[in-house]
């Protein structure tokens, strides 16, 4: 599979077009989902093409309560098919014999593992997809704006960003257009600048 002849077919592709795409030629595909700003969207077109589609969540447990709130109108809304992941500690116990490492801890590589690293590569062994479905732009981060529309996993799973060319404003539209809601009181404990990577696409 050329990515670089895929990336430049898809390039001027409406996202229903590349998740379509995908579709044809997946066996088992998921899309995955922390409800953080402008998610509904991957959410939407995903589920409008293939309504029963996997819908991993990998909750930290450290949400806010406007983005439980906003998951789970979501969720309702969309019909969402959720599998929903945790870690193996809950939030109360780590407080007590971890709590949240700042990013220059020793013990912030212990935490993401924990969190999200862990309950993420869980849900990936027992779905074991061959497409994923994420919401990465270009911009957000400078590993991200290396990859394309589509990418590989390092697990070797093909992965597939439907608006990796498209800005917040239009992606505002898109919402707009198809009455979603967004939320914008996220708060990841992995990442202290938006613009860190978690560490799950690397």
């Amino acid at each position: 599979m050329n990515l670089e002849e895929i990336n430049k077919e898809l390039r001027d592709k409406s996202p229903k077009e590349i998740i379509s795409w995908a579709i044809s030629i997946a066996d088992k595909a998921a899309v995955t989902t922390n409800f953080r700003p402008y998610e509904v969207a991957i959410l939407n077109a995903v589920s409008e093409v293939q309504k029963e589609i996997k819908v991993i969540w990998c909750d930290t447990g450290y949400n806010t309560v406007q983005t439980y709130k906003h998951a789970e109108e979501v969720i309702e809304k969309l019909n969402l098919n959720i599998q929903l992941y945790v870690p193996k500690q809950t939030v109360a116990h780590r407080n007590v014999v971890l709590g949240v490492p700042s990013v220059d801890d020793k013990k912030h590589k212990i935490f993401t593992e924990q969190v999200k690293l862990e309950p993420f590569t869980r849900a990936m062994k027992e779905h074991e997809p061959d497409v994923w479905f994420t919401n990465l732009r270009k911009g957000q981060t400078a590993f991200r704006d290396r990859i394309d529309i589509v990418s590989k996993s390092k697990g070797g799973i093909l992965k597939v960003s439907p608006f990796y060319h498209w800005s917040d404003e239009d992606l505002d539209t898109y919402l707009e257009q198809y009455n979603l809601p967004n939320e914008f009181t996220y708060f990841d404990p992995t990442k202290v600048e938006s613009n860190r990577e978690c560490g799950l696409h690397i």
